[in-house]
């Protein structure tokens, strides 16, 4: 029995398919669902992959669903994974952040968060 147990797990070690990693939101300036005391004048988005520029974006909206971006997002020329939009001037609310992104390894993702300005 020992060696039909050491044969199956070798079998399906030998199966294994490697996992693709997907670009996954690792941290934001401003904060995910944070506060600012003074308005930010970009939205800088960090992930855990590498990302194709042309097929990632950030949108940011206010209470009133208006578009606050001055812009496409811009992908960092030394960080890859790295994205950033610049921002009109922001009167104090609540921001709603929408991120969609391809990652070099062709695997979409894509969330949302928001942040407050205070003043």
């Amino acid at each position: 029995m020992h060696r039909a147990t050491l044969t199956t797990s070798l079998l399906l070690l030998l199966c294994v398919v490697p996992a693709y990693a997907h670009a996954h939101l690792s941290h934001a300036t401003p904060a995910v669902n944070g506060t600012v005391a003074t308005a930010p004048k970009e939205v800088v988005l960090w992930f855990t992959e590498a990302l194709e520029p042309a097929f990632s974006s950030i949108v940011v909206h206010d209470a009133n669903r208006a578009n606050v971006e001055t812009g496409k997002a811009q992908l960092d020329q030394n960080d890859h994974s790295q994205l950033r939009v610049a921002l009109k001037p922001l009167p104090p609310g609540i921001y709603e952040v929408v991120w969609q992104v391809l990652s070099v390894d062709t695997h979409r993702t894509h969330g949302d968060f928001t942040f407050r300005v205070e003043r």
